[in-house]
């Protein structure tokens, strides 16, 4: 195991769907056990696949019950509403309260091909909704209203320039 880069904002790669995965091997589970490693050292308590770079529909992810791996997951439900301060491993050091559903129905495959069918409430439903999104591509900057967008573009702008990178 090895720890990966994590790609951050404007990396296109974290705005570009992902594809299904279709052969579940030795590979995928020894790069499931590194993102694992990744993702308890940056810390974060998920990481799906565009993170690391990889096109495919999977994530990895801690609720505090231990690592686990969903592959091709897809919400077929949720209901309620819980606010939560919503932070982002590919949007380091930034958060904001995010509204999203408190309750989350997701189905999917795990490492051994087996089928998932979870319903999940509150942290585990964040998950599974926050790493969903990465993989259709799609960032927690995109949660936000207009002018938190804007301040938080602002922000990351300007953190680019400081590094003496082109800001996008």
């Amino acid at each position: 195991m090895s720890l990966l880069p994590i790609r951050v904002f404007p990396d296109p790669v974290l705005t570009t769907p992902t594809t299904e995965v279709t052969e579940i091997d030795g590979a995928l589970a020894a790069l499931c056990d590194s993102m694992i490693e990744t993702m308890y050292d940056a810390p974060g308590v998920g990481l799906a696949a565009n993170q690391i770079g990889v096109g495919q529909r999977f994530f990895v992810y801690d609720a505090g019950e231990g690592p686990r791996v969903v592959i091709n997951p897809r919400i077929v439900e949720t209901s309620g509403e819980w606010e939560y301060d919503e932070g982002c491993l590919s949007v380091p050091g930034m958060g904001w309260p995010i509204t999203r559903p408190g309750t989350v129905h997701l189905v999917g495959v795990d490492l051994e091909g087996r089928g998932l069918d979870v319903v999940a409430t509150e942290l585990e439903a964040r998950i599974f909704l926050h790493e969903t999104d990465h993989l259709d591509g799609h960032l927690l900057l995109d949660r936000l209203d207009e002018d938190e967008r804007r301040e938080a573009l602002r922000e990351l702008r300007g953190r680019r320039l400081r590094l003496g990178r082109r800001a996008d």
